[in-house]
Formats: C-alpha cells, sequence, structure tokens
C-alpha cells in the first residue's frame, strides 16, 4: 500500500514549526495541496512572524503546492474566511490537522481563570472552530480525515498541566461523537498524542533524549490517519519511531442491586471486583454501557 493525497486539499494548523510543519510537508511530498496556517506566536500564544510562509515557500522549492494562512485559530471569522479561500482555490477541503497549540503550565492553585481559559481557547476552541468549518463540506463531498491533536496530559494527567490537559481531553469527548456522527458520511475523526522535542517542550524533555524525538518522527501517524484506509476514532500515541492506540476501558463491575445492600459501605468492600480488569472492554458508545448495565441485570 502506498498512501499518497493526490488531488486532496489539507489544512495544518500551527504549521509554521515543530509537529504542524513536519505535517504539512509530509502531506505535501504525497500530493496535497496544504494551507499552511500559523499566528506566528510564541509558545505562550504571544508575539507574531511569518512563519508560514518560509513552510510554503519550503513546499514550493520542492515541487508542491501550498498557500500561507496567519488567521487565529481563535477567531471564527478569520478561520471560516481561511476555509472559504482554500475552498475557491482547490474546490475541496478533505483533510483537517488541527495542530495549533500554546503552553503556560502552572499548577492549578497558581493558575488563574483567565490564562486556564487562554489554553482552552486555544486548543480546543481553536479545534472545534476549525472542526466545525470544515464538517459541512466534508460531509456534503461524502468524505474528510479530521485529526485532533490531542495529549497524554490529557488521557494520563500531567502536573502542571490542567489548563493544557483538560482543552486536550475535551477533543477527544468530542471525537468520540464525531465518528459516530460522521462515520455514514465517510469523515473520519480520529486523534494523536504526540511526543516530540519542540519548542514546547524542550523544558520537558533532556536534550539528550530529543536527538531521538524529533517532530518528523510523529508524522506518519498524521499520515495515516488522514489516509482513505484510517480506522475512525482512534486515539494514537506517537514518538520516537513508536506508534501505540490508546483504549478507555469499562470494568465488569458488580452489581449490587437497588435494595438494602446497595450502600457506599458495599461499594468499599468490593472494591477489588469493581476495579478488576479481567473482563474489561471499551465501548464504542454510551449505549453500549446502558446495555452493560442491562447484561448485569440479568445475570442477577
Amino acid at each position: 500500500m502506498n498512501i499518497r493525497f493526490d488531488d486532496q486539499v489539507a489544512i495544518v494548523t500551527g504549521a509554521g514549526g515543530g509537529l504542524g510543519k513536519e505535517h504539512a510537508l509530509g502531506l505535501a511530498r504525497r500530493g496535497a495541496k496544504v494551507v499552511v496556517n500559523d499566528l506566528g506566536g510564541g509558545v505562550d500564544g504571544s508575539g507574531a512572524s511569518d512563519a508560514a510562509k518560509a513552510v510554503v515557500d519550503q513546499i514550493i522549492s520542492e515541487g508542491g503546492e501550498a498557500i500561507a494562512n496567519g488567521a487565529s485559530v481563535t477567531d471564527l471569522e478569520a478561520v471560516q474566511a481561511m476555509v472559504n479561500e482554500a475552498k475557491e482555490k482547490w474546490g475541496r477541503i478533505d483533510i483537517l490537522v488541527n495542530n495549533a497549540g500554546i503552553l503556560r503550565d502552572k499548577s492549578f492553585h497558581k493558575d488563574t481563570i483567565e490564562s486556564f481559559n487562554t489554553v482552552m481557547d486555544v486548543h480546543f476552541q481553536g479545534t472545534l472552530n476549525c472542526t466545525h468549518t470544515v464538517y459541512p463540506i466534508m460531509r456534503e463531498q461524502e468524505f474528510g480525515r479530521i485529526i485532533f491533536t490531542s495529549s497524554s496530559s490529557g488521557v494520563f494527567g500531567n502536573f502542571g498541566q490542567a489548563n493544557y490537559g483538560s482543552a486536550k481531553m475535551a477533543m477527544v469527548g468530542l471525537m468520540n461523537t464525531l465518528k459516530l456522527e460522521g462515520q455514514k458520511y465517510n469523515v473520519f475523526t480520529n486523534s494523536i498524542t504526540p511526543v516530540a522535542y519542540t519548542r514546547m517542550t524542550e523544558g520537558l524533555i533532556p536534550e539528550d533524549f530529543g536527538k531521538n524525538m524529533q517532530p518528523e518522527h510523529v508524522t506518519p501517524a498524521v499520515l495515516y490517519l488522514a489516509s482513505k484506509d484510517a480506522p475512525n476514532g482512534v486515539v494514537m500515541a506517537a514518538g520516537a519511531g513508536v506508534f501505540a492506540r490508546i483504549f478507555i476501558h469499562e470494568t465488569m463491575g458488580i452489581n449490587l442491586g437497588t435494595g438494602e445492600d446497595m450502600t457506599p459501605e458495599n461499594i468499599a468492600a468490593n472494591w477489588d471486583k469493581v476495579s478488576d480488569m479481567d473482563d474489561a472492554r471499551p465501548l464504542q458508545n454510551g449505549g453500549e454501557q446502558t446495555l452493560k448495565i442491562f447484561e448485569l441485570i440479568n445475570k442477577g
């Protein structure tokens, strides 16, 4: 199988450097026409530069086709204008890679609501703005691949990243519904949890390890999830050439009934059974959880 994106149009946000740049280059090198979006700000979201144009220049120098866009993903009107420009120029939107983000690490009790909301706005609201804008186009053309850049900080937690982790896990919640709503229209939504040595992580990852954890070592996951053969509704961990799927499981649990045995004391007494992973399984939707409860009730 040779994955190509000829005659397809991709939008990559936060593509002026790091992960986004490598994703944009990877898509272009395999034939996609690419919108390289980047506000050009610092890690904390401040300032601006012309980073997107430099990436576009590189793509064009390699024989590809791309345009630069400097919209902030938090500005819905600017996002809509970006999508409209791409649609008018190339006629369709096939792939959206939501990668734009900022980092303002601070322990929860020291963070402010304003700063917390700023991180949420860029990561989650920005992802929502872009996804909601391209979704009708993809639905109408009966093809689309949407990729969220989530994080292990959201799935598993990380000290000092309550703001970042909250935004990243919100993406997984959105993905879990879009995978259901988009399935019949061939619009698939997936997420990655990347680990790479970039501007945003250089203070977290030792430099010696960083040389083996470059942004381009994550991009193959994005290219696969952007392809026609992609799965739907998965979270993939990617970094240093290692790729793995992350699942959320629910244990079988216990049935205490609805009578006098249904007490907090009995939950505590049976906590090992509540937590037993032997029969744990991933659920595809909320309805499956309800069916599992009925299954336990029927067992008595």
